[in-house]
């Protein structure tokens, strides 16, 4: 380390390019926010001022309102991306294997510590503090004396009392008796039920996934899918085969890992998924506490290693009823970005929180810092990636003040992002041969769009044909775009190195040029 910092006191600094002035807020964070839309994050307004505060990926929660509330919401996201200029990419969540409470009658169930109450299958029975009916036929066959159910509106934190947490005592036939361990109130039309390491025999991809995949996702062509309570590498394989069955063949897989079983199977699942989601809420429930963080940083890790997205939940909980998060948030939010993550998801604290803009803006502009990612000395590397991280260590060395990756597919943008640069990756997109320029220009790709979800990645449209109108190589005209778009929001200014990652026939070559006086 000595040496390379010796080698960066003694490169000639032009004082023209220290003094030249830098607009504040370009990047300030290179860590992506993925916001849920939803009652409280619909309207054109607010979704222009979500993307303005910083985030760069829109999540669609399919386990809760239905597909019209959720097509109006995304015509409103695709409004306010045209009047902010921005791209967002769709993430389409889906329901999975989750257990429901349905409260038919609407009003809130009082339960109380050491009382006794009874799960049932039969949904034809009304809700009360003595019966909780489910959606699940197999409830008394899955669990034993012993095991843990927590059921509420919204997941279990711990602090709320919204949800309520329950200790098996026995079975008779379909039903099961539990204990109540904590006082709470069940208010609200659905209720979630969670099983602590325990498998449910219900699939992943359920019926109702597969009905608004193949409708609304495929309508809308999607960009990615987040694939709920993924259990197995078979889990994402199901899916994948399931989309191409529907023409959704560059939609990409986020698998979310949320149980002991997802745990269990995360190698493989991380080796078939396109990016994975630590899902913490039911992982702090399948999970002891101490152990959540350890899987944190080893999940984020592998994945860092592989080159795969990574993303994290839960972690600014106290903002989905105050404007503020607390100072133990603002830590977590801090060591996860240290860790590596690519992206924060924020869920009920922009889908119902009275703050959403609020939110978003807070978990971008946190302060923060990043670690290097050690190089992978294990299997040998892919001559394109190799020049990837060949491009990252010559940007480090030179201090540049940018990369810019030329990519039809966004690969070449991730496995540069793979390495995790301190500066960000202009990633100029050019159309595939044969596209519409037409559909290219109207709301961007999909590749352009997936790679909003990667750390540090902002991607910018190319078009092959202004190249050619203006008489430029495809090469002369990315690096004007990008240096142009760079001048614009001030991470580029006289002087300044960059780096171009390209490929040239079937080599990737790496370039360092000067930003000129102008």
């Amino acid at each position: 380390m000595q040496g390379a910092s010796h080698m960066l006191l003694e490169e000639p600094v032009r004082l023209a390019s220290v003094l030249a002035p830098v607009k504040p807020k370009v990047f300030p964070s290179l860590t992506k926010i993925v916001g849920t839309l939803g009652p409280k994050s619909h309207t054109v307004e607010v979704i222009e001022e979500c993307l303005t505060a910083g985030m760069s990926v829109a999540r669609f929660d399919f386990s809760w309102l239905d597909a019209a509330y959720h097509q109006e919401t995304l015509d409103n996201l695709r409004k306010a991306a045209q009047n902010v200029k921005k791209l967002c990419p769709v993430m389409l969540d889906t329901l999975g294997p989750e257990i429901q409470v349905h409260n038919s009658t609407g009003g809130p169930i009082e339960l109380t510590a050491g009382n006794h109450v009874m799960i049932t299958p039969d949904c034809s029975k009304a809700p009360s503090a003595e019966i909780l009916p489910v959606t699940f036929g197999d409830i008394a066959k899955a669990v034993k004396k012993g095991d843990t159910l927590f059921i509420g509106q919204y997941l279990f934190t711990g602090s709320e009392t919204t949800s309520v947490w329950l200790e098996v005592l026995d079975s008779s036939g379909e039903n099961v008796n539990c204990l109540v361990k904590n006082t709470a109130t069940l208010a609200g039309p659905i209720f979630s039920l969670h099983v602590t390491q325990v498998h449910i025999s219900l699939p992943t991809l359920s019926e109702y996934d597969k009905q608004v995949i193949s409708t609304w996702g495929s309508r809308n062509s999607v960009d990615i899918i987040s694939l709920s309570h993924t259990r197995s590498a078979q889990d994402v394989r199901e899916l994948r085969a399931f989309l191409q069955s529907h023409d959704l063949h560059e939609t990409q897989i986020y698998a979310k890992v949320e149980n002991s079983e997802g745990l269990d199977h995360f190698d493989e699942i991380l080796k078939e998924a396109d990016g994975v989601i630590i899902s913490r809420g039911y992982l702090g429930i399948d999970l002891p506490p101490e152990n959540v963080f350890l899987f944190q940083k080893t999940a984020i890790q592998k994945c860092n290693l592989a080159g795969k997205p990574v993303i994290i939940t839960r972690v600014v909980d106290s903002m989905i009823d105050n404007l503020r998060p607390t100072r133990a948030e603002a830590t977590d939010v801090a060591n996860a970005v240290l860790d590596g993550t690519d992206g924060i998801l924020l869920g009920a604290e922009t889908l119902r929180g009275p703050y959403p803009v609020d939110a978003a803006e807070t978990v971008y502009n946190q302060p923060l810092q990043f670690k290097k990612v050690m190089r992978y000395v294990g299997e040998p590397m892919l001559h394109e990636e190799s020049v990837a991280s060949a491009a990252v260590r010559s940007a480090m060395k030179v201090k540049a003040a940018a990369i810019v990756v030329f990519t039809f597919s966004g690969r070449a943008a991730r496995l540069v992002a793979k390495y995790r640069p301190p500066m960000p990756i202009l990633a100029v997109v050019f159309p595939p041969e044969g596209s519409d320029p037409s559909k290219w220009r109207s709301y961007g790709t999909t590749q352009a769009r997936q790679c909003f979800a990667v750390r540090g990645v902002y991607p910018l449209m190319g078009s092959t044909d202004e190249a050619e109108t203006g008489g430029l190589t495809k090469e002369e005209y990315g690096k004007k775009l990008a240096l142009n778009y760079g001048r614009s929001v001030g991470i580029v200014k006289p002087f300044d190195r960059v780096i171009i990652f390209e490929k040239i026939g079937d080599s990737p070559v790496v370039k360092i040029i000067e930003c000129e006086d102008s």
